[in-house]
């Protein structure tokens, strides 16, 4: 690098011109995030070909870098920190983490070890013990910090493959799956598109996969499951993600423990009912579980990602994990990347840190029981516009229906393309539906009502096409 690129970035570095340009760009969008149109307009989708450049011979200017970025960038966003979006269960974001990876990303840490991040380690440390009291998890378990839910399972059911493998007295990371004796996976049907992909990548095999059914709600239905043994993993799913739906963690768990069975529990958005007083009977049981996987970034509404993996039995979530190298030095604190699968890894924790520090016992249960509050008014005001609700509204999902697949479908296009709000369409039970998570502290009564409007002009629109 020549002397006056590398005088020019400590100038940057000291004159901060480009940050305070930042912070005003941010604090612009901020300003409108709350009332702007939810999906970008046709013009500002127009404008991403602004992008589309050849890449420059020569170091450019910061200042302009960003205000291109802002300028086109911005306007075609999904404002998803508002309070009307309610597609893929997205949480909105707390300010004070907001502001938080704000300073953390001055930080730059890299997260492996102890000697990497002292701060890290410690926070991630104190984080787990919060997880821990406020799922009222075992006293044994640990967690995990890692980008979301399709890690976290990942990690959950490669604990479980090291555990129930060396039961069978199998070693599986130096012998592999040759001549390796059999894993049953037992999960749901309804389970979610990441437990499938952590199956395939853990090389359990989908056909070898016994599926269960699952009832009307979308719960698995116990009296389908087979037998159990210790050979067994069974995946359990706190909140189905379509209709919200928990399984019998109470029943199921009793019978796994009976056998040896190892279970996890899917809880992206949904294991955070725990932390509810007026909901937390929908997790009842889960502590009978083996791991837990779940997002800050949903429910909690902490900045993207956040993910966490929990295990009681940390001996086997290490062993399946745990990486060497002759630069790597453990320490006698907290070494991160022994329950991740990661290595190099952002000091996310600090964020998931901040929002449980920022609300306390009793603001976690505030948020979480407001958005089923929140979800209770969708569904009571849209069926008094005439729509139906398909499903029992036991947390935050809510699946609504027009009177056929076609005006159905042709209603999520108009609602999306309204900007009023953003909702995605799903499946369920042969029906084309209209999906909507309510999964954002910013979400207000008004907000709700403005959007059951968007739902009935956009079913009028579409009735006309």
């Amino acid at each position: 690098m020549s002397d006056d690129i590398r005088k020019r970035m400590f100038d940057e570095m000291l004159q901060k011109t480009a940050f305070d340009d930042a912070r005003n760009a941010a604090y612009a969008y901020a300003d409108a995030a709350l009332t702007r149109n939810v999906f970008p307009t046709p013009q500002a989708l127009q404008d991403l070909a602004r992008f589309d450049e050849p890449l420059p011979d020569t170091p450019g200017d910061a200042r302009q870098i960003l205000q291109q970025l802002d300028r086109y960038g911005s306007a075609a966003t999904v404002a998803q920190i508002g309070g009307r979006y309610f597609g893929l269960v997205n949480g909105g974001v707390i300010p004070a983490t907001l502001a938080v990876r704000w300073l953390t990303d001055f930080w730059d840490q890299n997260t492996p070890l102890y000697l990497a991040s002292p701060i890290a380690s410690r926070l991630e440390e104190v984080t787990e013990g919060w997880l821990r009291e406020l799922f009222a998890l075992p006293d044994s378990t640990v967690a995990g910090f890692v980008s979301g839910s399709s890690l976290s399972i990942f990690c959950g059911l490669a604990a479980a493959r090291q555990r129930n493998f060396a039961r069978l007295g199998w070693d599986i990371n130096r012998r592999g799956f040759i001549d390796a004796p059999r894993l049953r996976v037992v999960a749901s049907r309804q389970s979610h598109g990441t437990v499938s992909k952590a199956i395939a990548l853990l090389g359990f095999g989908l056909d070898n996969v016994e599926w269960v059914p699952a009832d009307a709600q979308g719960r698995i239905d116990t009296a389908a499951m087979p037998e159990l043994d210790a050979s067994s993993i069974l995946v359990l799913q706190a909140g189905n993600v379509n209709s919200g739906a928990f399984d019998d963690f109470e029943t199921l768990g009793q019978l796994a423990r009976k056998a040896g069975a190892w279970v996890h529990v899917d809880g992206a958005f949904g294991l955070w009912a725990a932390t509810a007083a007026r909901l937390k009977h929908l997790t009842r049981g889960i502590e009978l579980a083996d791991s837990w996987s779940f997002d800050g970034h949903k429910t909690l509404n902490t900045p993207y990602d956040s993910g966490v993996i929990m295990c009681r039995d940390r001996d086997a979530l290490v062993t399946a994990l745990q990486a060497s190298g002759a630069y790597i030095t453990y320490s006698d604190h907290r070494d991160g990347m022994l329950h991740t699968p990661e290595m190099s890894r952002r000091s996310r924790i600090c964020e998931l840190w901040a929002a449980l520090k920022y609300l306390g016992r009793s603001g976690v249960d505030e948020l979480v029981y407001g958005l089923h509050l929140r979800a209770l008014q969708f569904a009571r005001e849209l069926e008094q516009q005439g729509f139906e609700i398909l499903n029992d509204v036991v947390f935050n999902q809510v699946l609504v229906a027009c009177d056929n697949d076609a005006l159905t479908t042709a209603t999520i296009d108009s609602i999306q393309q309204s900007g009023e709000c953003w909702v995605g369409g799903t499946q369920w039970r042969q029906r084309q539906v209209i999906r909507v998570s309510v999964c954002s502290w910013a979400t207000t009564e008004a907000d709700v009502t403005r959007s059951v409007r968007a739902f009935v002009e956009a079913r009028e629109a579409a009735r006309k096409t």
